[in-house]
């Protein structure tokens, strides 16, 4: 008997006969092979013809296993992959940050004025004593704008770049030399990210910690530029640089190599035969670890950055002069370490969430096992 055809977008990953899919292709035979069914089941009820419940309509399609080229499906490192991922890193950075917006407006007060605000509990005390409730949210407007600019660029550009570097360097070194790839993905990726971040960051401090400078993005920026000039948005972008590059290496390299440790020794099965919460709630995991490791890496960068964006016309030296060494490590470490250990596990879980949602698989995890020679065979004979 010979043997059926494959679909060119499925055989790959399927090995399913063309057949099974509901593609408009296989329609017919389908419908064929459902009449020549049908006939073999008329039986004899009194005397009387009696065709089974049996549809044989060739027109109407059966499900059993989706095209992957069918509409709706979303082919990998596709347009529409992209287009996803980039989606998926908005939703991820930009709910996040602006939801953790009372932490970071301590913590940035906390870098700034450590006579003041000495501590977590006395940095809200604070801030709840002079402002109220609704002043633990100042600037949540550019915190939210300005981090999903950042990670559009810092998801999307990632996937496109891990691809890229792994196509440059062909499947073997792209294995074995994996995690080289994950750090120079990410580097490339947030660097075009704090492009886009850097002016809604340097108002966001600007807001935060300079009271009655502004109420928000709409006549902060302005008055920044009126200040500062153009120029001086992006007065910050190499302390930025500094924090968020290091950081986002650690926070995707860290987070790929973790998964595929979790499903290699602490999950009894393989991530493909887990469900898919159970996989969102490695990504979480995963995320929280990696966070805290992004923390501690990119900490002396991040005083940096609050320094330099609410003292005009300071300088590095100046700002590591005043706090000091010991401060530029550890001032504010203790908070920032929990934001963003929560922040790194939200991201990771609402992105891969969205993944999820619009049929994509979750990130990370074990390479998949060699090819068994059997479908090799099968592979070269479709």
């Amino acid at each position: 008997m010979a043997m059926a055809t494959y679909s060119e977008q499925g055989r790959a990953s399927y090995m399913l006969p063309s057949f099974l899919y509901s593609s408009s292709s296989s329609s017919s035979s389908l419908g064929a092979l459902r009449g020549s069914f049908a006939s073999d089941l008329l039986v004899k009820r009194n005397d009387v013809d009696v065709r089974e419940n049996v549809n044989v309509a060739p027109t109407r399609k059966a499900f059993v296993v989706p095209a992957p080229s069918e509409p709706g499906k979303i082919a990998m490192y596709s347009p529409a992959f992209y287009a996803a991922c980039t989606m998926g890193g908005i939703l991820s950075c930009g709910l996040t940050h602006t939801a953790v917006t009372p932490l970071d407006l301590v913590k940035c007060n906390m870098q700034i004025d450590p006579v003041k605000y000495k501590s977590i509990a006395t940095g809200f005390g604070v801030l709840l004593k002079e402002e109220g409730a609704r002043g633990l949210f100042r600037g949540w407007v550019p915190t939210l704008l300005g981090y999903s600019a950042q990670g559009a660029c810092k998801f999307g550009f990632y996937e496109f770049f891990k691809k890229y570097y792994s196509d440059i360097a062909g499947p073997e070194y792209a294995a074995k030399y994996k995690t080289l790839i994950y750090l120079a993905g990410s580097a490339s990726a947030e660097f075009i990210a704090d492009i886009a971040l850097c002016p809604f960051e340097a108002v966001k401090v600007r807001v935060q910690t300079q009271p009655g400078f502004a109420r928000g993005l709409s006549d902060g920026m302005p008055k920044f530029v009126r200040s500062e000039g153009v120029l001086g948005l992006y007065k910050g972008i190499g302390p930025l640089w500094g924090r968020q590059i290091p950081y986002t290496m650690m926070k995707f390299a860290s987070f790929e190599l973790v998964v595929e440790l979790l499903y290699k020794h602490a999950i009894p099965k393989p991530k493909d035969q887990c469900s898919k919460p159970f996989q969102l709630g490695v990504s979480f995991a995963a995320g929280y670890i990696a966070g805290i490791l992004c923390a501690i890496v990119s900490h002396p960068a991040d005083n940096l950055v609050s320094f330099l964006n609410n003292a005009k016309g300071a300088s590095v030296g100046e700002a590591v002069k005043k706090m000091g060494l010991v401060g530029l490590f550890t001032r504010g470490l203790p908070l920032r370490i929990v934001m963003i250990g929560t922040l790194t596990g939200a991201q990771w879980g609402i992105y891969d969430a969205f993944k999820v949602f619009v049929g994509l698989p979750t990130t990370g995890g074990a390479a998949p096992a060699p090819a068994t020679p059997a479908l090799e065979e099968l592979k070269k004979v479709s």
